[in-house]
């Protein structure tokens, strides 16, 4: 398949986690983690994150979503989140199933939610009839690649601990948030009052891996045994540890994702030169927005494959990469400007 503009999960894997993954290979070592690769990457995200925290490597983001959630709650309990949250939309009914709680949507334009939607959906607390909310969970970046800055997750976490509840944070695109925020991990995490972070990997170069991590003391008792339960205990957990230590060093996580957002913002200067489409959301991240007009998406698909996000709006998403060129960009922007011109 040519390169296209689907997925980030669509790209390859970045050489520099080829070469990692090479010198993992070479010869024996202990197994589900007790290996000096875990033990390095876990000190990068130390490095990254502060003392004090646990992490956990999985094996994709659905079971880290899956799991870190059900580490924070009970089965009669909910989870709010956006009606487009990935555990909502994209993760099946695994949230369901494997935590056992009801998922308390809000409607979104941008794919975020704010505290005072958040605060309507807090209700009925101690009322044995009703779903007993537990964990806020958001997006960074969102399904729609906006981004949460520092001050609006903190205003959510001040949320959270006011009811007693925890803030989960799906970072599947967390690298492509922190790059278009200009800020570190930390400062839109564990500083912002996040409790437990979906860290992804695969989505920024990696072949396979994601991590869980715990910022909150004690969270993270049970954990080991959640993650076993959850089949997601790799058994050769260096090929994912030694993945994260090398995305976590010379700057590989923020070099991959700088170059992805940079070229989404190139596609939006591109889109934005056709009168008759329509970039729908602000290009914060690695993704554009943009409804197009039907007839000309099939042919524009052949081109380069793209999803059709809302068939109802014929708004498309596409999606850049670490491996997305200036060439294939501008060779899309061209294509549309032939399939629409003024």
């Amino acid at each position: 398949m040519n390169h296209t503009l689907a997925s980030d999960n669509y790209a390859g894997v970045h050489p520099e986690i080829f070469e990692a993954l090479h010198r993992a290979n070479e010869g024996h070592s202990t197994s589900y983690g007790d290996d000096p690769y875990t033990e390095r990457a876990i000190r990068k995200f130390q490095e990254f994150f502060g003392e004090g925290i646990d992490v956990y490597f999985a094996y994709n983001g659905t079971g880290a979503n899956v799991l870190g959630l059900s580490a924070l709650t009970r089965s009669f309990e909910a989870i709010i989140c956006s009606d487009l949250a990935h555990i909502n939309v994209d993760e099946s009914t695994a949230p369901e199933r494997f935590t056992g709680c009801k998922l308390l949507t809000i409607p979104t334009k941008d794919g975020k939610i704010y505290p005072w939607e958040i605060e309507e959906k807090i209700q009925r607390i101690g009322d044995q009839h009703h779903p007993q909310a537990r964990v806020i969970s958001i997006s960074q970046s969102t399904e729609y690649a906006t981004v949460y800055s520092p001050d609006e997750i903190k205003a959510i976490s001040r949320i959270a601990k006011k009811h007693n509840l925890f803030l989960h944070m799906d970072g599947a695109r967390i690298s492509n948030a922190a790059v278009g925020l200009q800020q570190e991990f930390r400062t839109i995490t564990r500083d912002a009052g996040v409790d437990v972070l979906s860290f992804g990997g695969t989505k920024n170069g990696m072949m396979f891996g994601e991590a869980i991590i715990f910022f909150t003391p004690g969270l993270a008792r049970d954990f080991k045994f959640i993650r076993k339960q959850g089949m997601q205990l790799h058994s050769k957990m260096r090929f994912i540890s030694s993945q994260f230590e090398a995305l976590l060093t010379n700057d590989l996580w923020r070099r991959n994702a700088k170059h992805a957002n940079k070229m989404a913002t190139l596609l939006e200067h591109e889109i934005r030169k056709v009168k008759k489409a329509e970039v729908t959301q602000p290009v914060q991240a690695n993704g554009v927005f943009v409804k197009l007009p039907v007839e000309i998406i099939p042919e524009l698909q052949e081109h380069s494959f793209f999803y059709v996000w809302n068939e109802k709006k014929s708004e498309a998403r596409l999606m850049c990469s670490f491996d997305t060129t200036e060439d294939i960009v501008r060779s899309f922007g061209s294509k549309l400007r032939s399939l629409l011109p003024d």
